[in-house]
């Protein structure tokens, strides 16, 4: 009768624990373990704006979620847009130590003549034949949106512009910019010279990401080189303080453009405006997109890296519980307001026995708002538990026969 009873007990432990987290009341059903909460009240988001732009996209640079697109993957001529790759580049072999900040560039006749005073674009007023700092001529890309310096730069770094501009497309491949291809260092127009907004959103994020560094160039103001003082191109940073970046561009054939980024209680966002009709226009339209995925958005850490999330029956092992959870921290784009409100459903093995290691993937989870799926991954143990002696092994074996014959 004693063992009669102590089966039974064995038998209905729980196969899942669930816990209490983001502060809501959570719940499980059957062996598969699922933790969830209804929303309490209506989460209103309401649609995008009009944005006056041929292509156009908004990103949540932290989590690489995508608010707001149009004509996203439509390849276009980027202009000095251009530029934020060669400055990665740049910042690439400084940290790589091929380049040093305080490295000579020898500024050549054909930079000068191609970029320089009479070339009718945008310069930095280099000198030929002199030689300027690596870290000048970094400014004198991103600030002043110079063509002589950017020139001047892919030549020293690749021998040639041509050169260089293989270095831009395989850097492009490894970033997942699957849709641009690079003819120059400029930006200026040539056949073949192609990206879309999607592949510029994803080459900010890279920009902001990889190299710190450099990256609080993007938000200086102005520059003075060779007495002559420029003011950054990019007007959102004389208009909103949360602005701290990147780069206009402009040619006839891309129109007016612009990649901005902002950031606000945690929360950056980077948007992407292609062909607008004015200089005012990229930055009005801009500011649209930023405004609307501030205030309707936020950036969410959902489960921390060591937070169990339930704790599952394990057999055989010295420990009767597994501690289930995300390996890294989950953050999340969500709707404002509805931090409190994701359903969580996790999906567990209804039999789970020792040894288990830190890590090993044990079931999936998932997160919703309203029905819509905002994520989708694994659930790991959150530590190693190990083998039980061989008469709490033969035990549990047992009781697990018996739960079998029962079923």
């Amino acid at each position: 009768m004693i063992l009669k009873n102590m089966i039974l007990k064995s038998m209905i432990v729980n196969s899942v624990r669930c816990k209490a987290i983001l502060g809501a009341f959570v719940f499980c059903v059957g062996a598969v373990g699922s933790v969830q909460h209804a929303a309490a009240r209506t989460i209103i988001i309401p649609k995008p704006p009009q944005v006056a732009a041929k292509a156009y996209v908004l990103m949540d640079a932290n989590t690489g979620h995508i608010l707001v697109a149009q004509n996203a993957d439509e390849q276009l001529p980027p202009a000095s847009l251009t530029k934020i790759m060669t400055s990665y580049i740049v910042s690439e072999e400084i940290v790589r130590g091929e380049l040093g900040e305080q490295d000579k560039v020898y500024v050549t006749d054909d930079a000068w003549r191609r970029g320089g005073t009479s070339s009718g674009g945008s310069t930095m007023f280099l000198k030929p034949r002199s030689e300027v700092d690596v870290i000048d001529l970094l400014r004198g890309v991103i600030i002043q949106s110079g063509n002589d310096a950017s020139i001047a730069l892919a030549q020293h770094i690749a021998g040639s512009e041509g050169a260089f501009a293989d270095v831009m497309n395989q850097t492009a491949t490894l970033l997942g910019m699957q849709n641009t291809h690079f003819m120059n260092a400029t930006g200026w127009p040539a056949e073949g010279h192609l990206t879309t907004a999607n592949d510029l959103a994803l080459l900010a994020q890279a920009t902001i990401n990889d190299h710190p560094e450099h990256y609080g160039i993007y938000a200086e103001k102005s520059f003075t080189y060779n007495g002559i003082k420029q003011d950054n191109r990019n007007s959102l940073l004389f208009r909103d303080a949360s602005v701290d970046g990147l780069k206009t561009g402009h040619t006839e054939a891309a129109g007016y453009c612009l990649v901005a980024t902002a950031k606000k209680e945690g929360m950056r966002l980077i948007s992407v405006v292609l062909g607008t009709r004015s200089k005012e226009a990229r930055a009005v339209e801009s500011q649209k997109l930023l405004s609307y995925g501030f205030r309707y958005y936020t950036t969410h850490t959902v489960v921390k890296a060591d937070q169990s999330l339930i704790d599952s029956h394990i057999w055989q092992g010295l420990t009767d519980t597994l501690a289930l959870g995300v390996q890294e921290d989950l953050t999340l784009t969500v709707p404002r307001g509805s931090e409190d409100k994701l359903e969580l459903t996790t999906e567990v093995a209804k039999t789970i026995k020792a040894p288990i290691k830190e890590g090993e993937v044990m079931g999936k989870l998932s997160i919703a708002f309203n029905g819509d799926v905002l994520y989708r991954g694994e659930l790991v143990a959150l530590h190693d538990v190990e083998q039980a002696g061989f008469l709490a092994r033969l035990w549990d074996s047992l009781i697990l026969l018996i739960q079998g014959l029962l079923a």
